[in-house]
């Protein structure tokens, strides 16, 4: 494995010059046959990769999944077990709602208990999705200062890298209630957790400069665009220390991509999606509302209020009217799926963890490129930078060359724009973020790295797919 660089200008993307590479195969094909076939030793623990090629037959097979992160994957035998429930109701929908609905729902929280560590089940509620659960988290903030419990020009503190609908949704529920939004700006590609936590330490100084109390915090768990793994613990802890009211982690992607632990980390609030690395069928997530503060806890709601308004968060999320339920209820199947891998969840984690980061070196190397932040600073995703005579040089170049690589080359992958530093020249501005589960092959990588090399060797720019 590489060795890991330091800072920017180390590893070299400050003068970085794009070579036109050979379109031969890096790998002699006898290499590449030996490294597939070490990719799929290292799942054969379900029973053989034909079973977990046939678990994802469903998936397109002219495509080049490495796009894991963005709506997740479910098996055949879960989308099976996911029917069973769906007909179930359509049988006999009064039955299923006064007789199996609760019991199915509170069974799935019981699972998930352990595997976060929560301290009791009534910290558990399943919604929609973690933007569903942002939404119930903003609306008991935008209450505390519309009822004056919080005062006017208090702080909210969130992430530059929040994802896109958390960042309006703070400004939707906090601003307009009167509240002030400072950004935290984090530094990418970054290579060192001490490079976040005094970016972070700097914007709660700066609420201090303005005399301003910190009631909130939203800190990610794992970053979407770029994608990075945040020192969670040690960011829950600096609020504590700071005299920050309340901090919710938004985790979306990490139940099935790291460890979850709602004790370790020891944040007020904390939520994941259970469609996008644990199996699940979409959408459905989970929402951690520690239960140290029952005013608090007792004032946090479902955004759609029904019958069970007032009954507590999670038996309002149990029912907000007539809808399909069914992907909140087959957490026991996941986990019986997941469990028939070597290690269950943590052995898949560590697996996908190590691949990706495997692949994210070969490209990286392929292209003459450095991975966006350590491997320590990644879980089962990967940034990649992507050689710059592409000419990245906007969000849109990133979004053109996101299609152009589906259409004509069949890889799906998320491309992230960086933007030019002052001084900056010849720098890497694009970075595809790569992630690896339990049906990728190391073809797919391969597809992924002739395309970029065939678009590198016929003079390929974004301003060709912009004119």
């Amino acid at each position: 494995m590489a060795s890991t660089p330091q800072s920017s200008s180390e590893n070299g993307d400050s003068n970085h010059t794009c070579k036109k590479p050979k379109l031969n195969h890096a790998l002699t094909q006898q290499q590449e046959q030996e490294q597939e076939q070490e990719l799929q030793n290292s799942v054969k623990t379900l029973s053989s990769p034909s079973e977990i090629a046939a678990e994802f037959s469903h998936h397109d097979q002219t495509i080049a999944r490495i796009n894991n992160g963005s709506f997740g994957c479910c098996p055949s035998s879960i989308i099976s077990a996911q029917r069973k429930w769906q007909l179930l109701f359509l049988k006999q929908p009064d039955l299923f709602y006064f007789s199996h609905l609760r019991p199915g729902i509170d069974s799935s929280r019981r699972h998930l208990l352990p595997l976060i560590n929560a301290s009791s089940l009534d910290e558990i509620s399943l919604v929609d999705n973690a933007t569903t659960a942002t939404a119930i988290v903003l609306q008991y903030v935008s209450r505390a200062f519309s009822e004056r419990r919080f005062s006017a020009g208090d702080a909210v503190v969130m992430l530059h890298y929040a994802y896109g609908s958390v960042k309006k949704s703070v400004h939707a529920y906090v601003s307009r209630a009167g509240g002030h939004v400072i950004e935290v700006n984090l530094p990418f590609p970054v290579y060192d957790d001490g490079e976040i936590i005094k970016e972070f330490r700097n914007a709660l100084n700066l609420a201090k400069s303005e005399n301003r109390r910190v009631r909130f915090a939203v800190i990610d768990h794992i970053t979407s665009m770029p994608c990075v793994v945040l020192p969670v613990k040690e960011l829950v802890k600096i609020c504590r220390d700071e005299g920050v009211d309340q901090v919710f982690v938004d985790g979306a992607h990490a139940i099935g991509c790291l460890k979850v632990d709602m004790q370790d980390i020891g944040a007020d609030f904390y939520t994941s999606n259970l469609h996008k690395w644990f199996f699940c069928p979409p959408a459905v997530a989970f929402l951690y509302c520690r239960k140290n503060r029952e005013e608090v806890y007792n004032d946090v709601h479902h955004p759609v209020v029904s019958h069970e308004y007032g009954n507590g968060l999670p038996v309002e999320s149990a029912w907000t009217g007539t809808r399909d339920y069914s992907s909140q209820l087959v957490v026991p199947e996941v986990l019986e799926f997941v469990n028939r891998f070597e290690g269950g969840i943590d052995g898949i984690m560590r697996r996908n963890h190590e691949k990706v980061i495997e692949m994210a070196e070969m490209l990286a190397q392929a292209w003459g490129t450095k991975l966006g932040c350590s491997p320590e600073m990644c879980a089962s995703l990967a940034m990649v930078g992507l050689p710059s005579c592409l000419g990245i040089n906007s969000d849109k170049d990133c979004s053109s060359l996101r299609t152009h690589l589906r259409e004509k080359f069949g890889v799906e992958v998320p491309i992230y724009f960086r933007p030019r530093k002052d001084g900056e020249v010849g720098c890497v501005t694009g970075y595809a973020r790569i992630s690896h589960q339990v049906y990728n092959t190391i073809k797919d990588y391969y597809k992924f790295r002739d395309a970029v090399n065939l678009m590198v060797q016929e003079g390929f720019t974004c301003a060709k797919l912009n004119n």
